[in-house]
């Protein structure tokens, strides 16, 4: 009889044990962008320390087989539950804030699975399956959608037998009941769900508005839920990244007095002399006691920074300066004299992969790169935007699964059509310009981080150009870049593209639209040589090429050289290369074109004599001045056209906008 007493008394306590930790809600589907979503443990008593736990999600399906495997682990060491014995992990959009903020679209729709386990996260890496060993504490499978079948693979793999789901309506979430099942109801996040316990005061953060110039004053009202029964004191921090309290002014010490709900601070934005960017404050909460909490918190705010620098060159929008030289070395090019053909081309190879000389760094670096290298001219808060023709700020970058008004890393080559991805333990971490790797023309994985070809682009424009090939037809399902812009970016995007061409065995530019297996081809050619003719190097690419040159150790010949695309794709394939211009060439490059933009009368400042060809954009002909020693009078109508001088047996293209 002392056994079975023994053993009765055995499996309570492992019952009561194993459920020390419940899921006691989740919301893995919201109506929005996913930043609303959260999963909340329960604990059986208040202000338990979660030390040695963790979650552990597992991506379900709905067929019978599946894989269920782990996606995503979350240790929980160092959390504790609040007074009501809750613990919620959420996005930044749920309300009351949760205590542990998750990126946003985290969660995967289901069929899928959550578990919590008391053990090292380490048993759990990703891709391990669903299991109930590594002491299982409590499990749950749920369905976010309507017409999904029952995942039993996963319910078996996790012991469990009813998959649970969160309703078609996205504003649900799925709670347990006090009998252990679940139901689907209207989100509570940080309350019982049955309406018991402490009932907790929200305090919400607002401003007037999200962005201001520094110098500014702005106001942050505290609003709570509900009146206060005692003064209610707390404070804040604005500090976040160069953002620091010597860059503001105000109290960060708040009291909502006894009775009321609101209280306010002002804040005087520090008006310095210093050129740090763009930056943004963070307004977090730092001390407020339960049962006063979080409505909302880390509140971003812009300051945007009126020291911001011009550069001494033009946007590539407008006409070329000649201001930016090219910092290549001396005696760089040298080892290209004499050569033709397929020589000529594999001597441009053998400098710029040289696997002694280049470096390749992370994925996660080019972001520093591009900050430097497409920084706007006219402002150095900002990136310029390829396709858009566009500034933005920097601190726009592109983060999570949001793209409107961001910017991100356009590959001009795509990735799907290259063979290259990212690389697993390098490409995730930016280590800076002293970190590299050596690289060869065979590195093809290489060029998914090669700064040359990729470049600042309109988060959303990238998505639209996806991955497809250049064209200059703007009817056709290749991409001619933005409708309404001045097309500025094409020759650009040519020898960026041509470069890679040359750089990386494995990749080429082809005529025509090829599909995408195999990998290593883009399209067109053709186009791409005609972009190239049309828009010369300006200072902006050449500043562009010095950067990327001080990262990498290797520079794109076809913007110091480029007239090399002549010899390598177009009329002079097979001549040899001698590397100097002629005096004809020498004066023909340091013509210019003036006033830009202009009403329709251009002079011509440089040579005494020369003919003059009009075109559109698109490489159309529209009139021809022959013999002109002064000016023209283009009569065309408003617009962007490209201007060919012609001197000798030289020519050169400028852009021109007419008014």
């Amino acid at each position: 009889m002392r056994i079975l007493v023994y053993l009765l008394i055995s499996f309570f306590t492992f019952s009561s044990y194993s459920q020390v930790l419940v899921i006691n809600e989740i919301d893995a589907n919201d109506p929005s962008v996913d930043d609303e979503e959260f999963i909340e443990i329960k604990s059986q008593t208040a202000n338990f320390s979660t030390d040695g736990y963790i979650l552990v999600f597992f991506n379900g399906n709905d067929t019978s087989v599946g894989n269920n495997l782990s996606y995503l682990t979350l240790d929980l060491d160092g959390l504790v539950t609040d007074s009501n014995g809750l613990l919620v992990l959420g996005n930044r959009n749920v309300s009351p804030f949760p205590q542990i903020l998750l990126n946003d679209g985290l969660f995967q729709n289901g069929p899928d699975g959550v578990a919590i386990y008391q053990t090292s996260p380490s048993n759990f890496p990703g891709d391990t399956p669903a299991t109930t060993s590594f002491n299982l504490i409590d499990a749950l499978v749920y369905d976010t959608g309507s017409n999904s079948a029952v995942d039993q693979d996963l319910l078996d793999a996790l012991g469990e037998t009813t998959q649970y789901f969160e309703g078609s309506n996205t504003t649900r979430s799925i709670q347990r009941q006090s009998d252990g099942t679940y139901v689907s109801a209207t989100p509570t996040p940080r309350q019982l769900n049955d309406g018991s316990g402490i009932v907790f005061n929200p305090i919400e953060i607002s401003t007037t508005a999200t962005e201001f110039n520094e110098g500014e004053a702005f106001t942050i009202t505290f609003t709570a839920q509900q009146n206060v029964t005692s003064d209610v004191t707390f404070n804040i921090s604005l500090s976040s990244g160069t953002f620091t309290v010597g860059d503001f002014t105000g109290s960060t010490n708040v009291t909502i007095p006894n009775g009321q709900s609101t209280a306010s601070t002002i804040i005087t934005l520090t008006d310095d002399v210093d050129d740090e960017g763009d930056e943004e404050l963070e307004i977090q909460f730092l001390d407020l006691v339960e049962p006063i909490v979080a409505s909302n918190n880390f509140i971003i705010i812009r300051v945007v920074d009126n020291d911001f620098s011009v550069a001494p060159w033009n946007l590539p929008t407008e006409e070329n300066l000649g201001i930016v030289q090219s910092t290549e070395p001396a005696g760089y090019y040298d080892s290209l004299i004499g050569k033709s053909g397929n020589d000529l081309r594999q001597a441009i190879q053998d400098i710029i992969a040289d696997e002694n000389v280049v470096r390749t760094h992370s994925y996660a670096d080019v972001i520093d790169i591009l900050k430097e290298a497409d920084q706007n001219p006219e402002n150095s808060n900002q990136v310029w935007l390829v396709y858009t023709e566009e500034g933005r700020s920097k601190l726009d970058l592109q983060t999570s699964s949001f793209s409107a008004g961001k910017w991100n890393r356009e590959h001009t080559f795509p990735r799907s059509r290259a063979g290259y991805d990212d690389w697993e333990d390098f490409d995730d971490f930016a280590t800076g310009i002293n970190t590299f790797i050596s690289t060869n023309a065979d590195s093809l994985r290489h060029g998914n981080s090669d700064a040359h070809a990729l470049r600042a682009a309109d988060a959303s424009e990238n998505s639209r150009r996806s991955n497809r090939h250049y064209s200059n037809n703007f009817d056709s399902d290749e991409y001619n870049g933005s409708v309404g812009t001045l097309g500025s970016f094409k020759g650009d995007v040519a020898r960026g593209v041509l470069y890679l061409d040359l750089r990386y065995n494995g990749l080429q530019i082809v005529d025509g639209f090829p599909s995408s297996s195999p990998t290593g081809n883009l399209g067109d050619l053709a186009t791409l040589l005609q972009w190239h003719a049309n828009d010369a190097p300006d200072d902006y690419e050449m500043n562009r090429n010095n950067v990327i040159y001080n990262w990498q150790r290797n520079r794109n010949p076809l913007i110091d050289l480029p007239d090399l695309v002549d010899y390598i794709w177009g009329s002079r394939v097979g001549e040899v290369w001698n590397g100097a211009l002629s005096t004809e060439d020498r004066e023909i490059n340091n013509l210019s074109l003036y006033p830009n933009p202009t009403a329709g009368k251009l002079y011509i400042n440089g040579a005494n004599v020369v003919d003059v060809e009009a075109y559109s954009i698109d490489g159309k002909l529209l009139k021809r001045f022959d013999r002109i020693e002064n000016y023209i009078d283009l009569d065309l109508a408003s617009g962007l056209y490209l201007i060919k001088l012609i001197s000798d047996n030289s020519a050169i293209v400028r852009r021109v906008v007419i008014e």
